[in-house]
């Protein structure tokens, strides 16, 4: 079985550290590591975001992965993610988790 490159480990491993009721947009997540962009975490989380929790990985404007929407809605309901009003978007205002402090 083929293992994720370091680039794709470090995308994984900060998605595990995503706190319950959190998320990080796919730019976010570029932003943080200092590599890629959004397209590269999508890729990413496509091959290898199973193993982690995923549905904590959003678009910026607050939509859940593509094709998601059903189970990432699940996801978010158990771990009270804050919502937009009469929307199913997460409130990034207020869900947006801005990584590890002091990494």
């Amino acid at each position: 079985m083929v293992e994720p490159d370091e680039y794709s480990q470090d995308v994984l491993d900060l998605v595990d550290r995503i706190p319950s009721g959190h998320v990080m947009s796919y730019g976010d997540i570029a932003e943080y590591l200092e590599r890629g962009g959004p397209r590269q975490v999508g890729a990413v989380m496509a091959g290898w975001g199973g193993a982690v929790p995923w549905w904590r990985v959003v678009r910026a404007d607050g939509r859940p992965p593509a094709g998601h929407e059903v189970r990432a809605l699940s996801h978010y309901a158990a771990e009270a993610t804050p919502l937009r009003p009469r929307s199913d978007r997460v409130d990034m205002r207020r869900a947006r988790w801005a990584g590890p402090q002091g990494s």
